[in-house]
């Protein structure tokens, strides 16, 4: 019996499936079976996949059921003691699963590991045009709280999870056509402590006008997870509310902010920023918030070009070497 599962959801995912599968066969610990949940995918996934010539790669293929369907359809098959998953579009630095197990062995009383993510900007074609790594959270034990506040894992390819742990959380919540890694997250942090590896090992591919047509998705789902969040949380955490609120308000300003140029967007930025400084007016010696509040008067205040040129400006420098080719 391997040692590890790694399921794959996949959905009309040809584009970036090979590259995904590639980026799991070249881990440093190779006892693991793949598991690819093929989701009712019309364009060439399968085809793609089944050219891949890997005894411990396997195919169940379902009518779509959307991503947490397929991960617990993805749970029911995996056989190893520890499982993780990985989105069809994201990709691992070679170590990701070694160092994980690792820091899981070393604790025996933690159920998850996490990693950073840094995000890979792409072209239409998938060519990597800049890599930024996310902040860099060393909370471990017991993280409920924190995670409470803001999901700073980021990512549905991020944890390395003991199985007794998923069997002590349930499966993903299907009814969330977002957010369901969070959701997720909690539960377990509910149980379980958490540690981390600290080190940028999960590459998070966003194409340029991809998340435009999610973030109303987004927020929608981001609420009814939250409600949810504190419908299980102790009383003596209620008050974290805020302090969550405040987070997703300013997530949202930042989502408007980035992918859309017209009236609408700015306006909605405006709204969910105004909405987290009333919540907490001290977010505004935050510096984050401090950049947010600029970028919006830019936008708002100059012509679009010429607010897109001190945008850049203000950019944090990028990580332009591949996170996969350090050593």
């Amino acid at each position: 019996m391997p040692k590890i599962s790694v399921i794959i959801p996949a959905y009309n995912a040809e584009r970036t499936i090979a590259e995904t599968i590639n980026s799991v066969q070249q881990q440093t610990f190779a006892d693991f079976e793949l598991i690819i949940i093929n989701d009712g995918s019309k364009d060439r996934t399968i085809e793609i996949v089944e050219s891949i010539k890997d005894e411990r790669l396997q195919i169940f293929s379902y009518e779509n059921g959307g991503l947490p369907v397929a991960r617990n359809r993805g749970i029911s098959h995996a056989t190893s003691e520890f499982i993780a998953f990985l989105d069809a579009d994201d990709l691992w630095t070679a170590d990701k699963l070694e160092l994980q197990l690792m820091a899981l062995e070393k604790n025996p009383e933690a159920g998850v590991a996490y990693s950073w993510t840094c995000f890979m900007d792409v072209d239409e074609q998938g060519k990597p045009l800049s890599f930024l790594p996310s902040p860099r959270y060393a909370f471990a034990g017991n993280i409920y709280e924190k995670l409470l506040v803001s999901d700073f894992i980021h990512s549905g390819s991020n944890t390395l999870i003991r199985r007794q742990a998923i069997d002590s959380a349930g499966e993903f919540d299907p009814t969330l056509k977002s957010c369901e890694d969070w959701d997720y997250w909690l539960r377990l942090a509910a149980c379980w402590h958490f540690v981390v590896v600290p080190k940028h090992q999960i590459l998070y591919r966003r194409t340029p006008g991809a998340m435009s047509s999610k973030v109303e998705v987004m927020k929608e789902a981001s609420l009814i997870a939250m409600e949810k969040a504190y419908q299980a949380a102790p009383p003596e955490l209620q008050y974290l509310k805020s302090y969550t609120l405040t987070s997703f308000h300013l997530y949202c300003t930042s989502l408007y902010l980035q992918h859309f140029t017209d009236i609408r967007g700015i306006s909605h930025a405006r709204q969910h920023l105004l909405s987290a400084i009333r919540l907490n007016p001290k977010t505004l010696l935050d510096k984050t918030t401090q950049k947010l509040v600029i970028k919006l008067l830019l936008k708002q205040l100059l012509p679009p070009s010429i607010a897109s040129y001190f945008l850049q400006l203000m950019k944090k420098p990028l990580v332009l070497q591949d996170p996969r080719l350090e050593a």
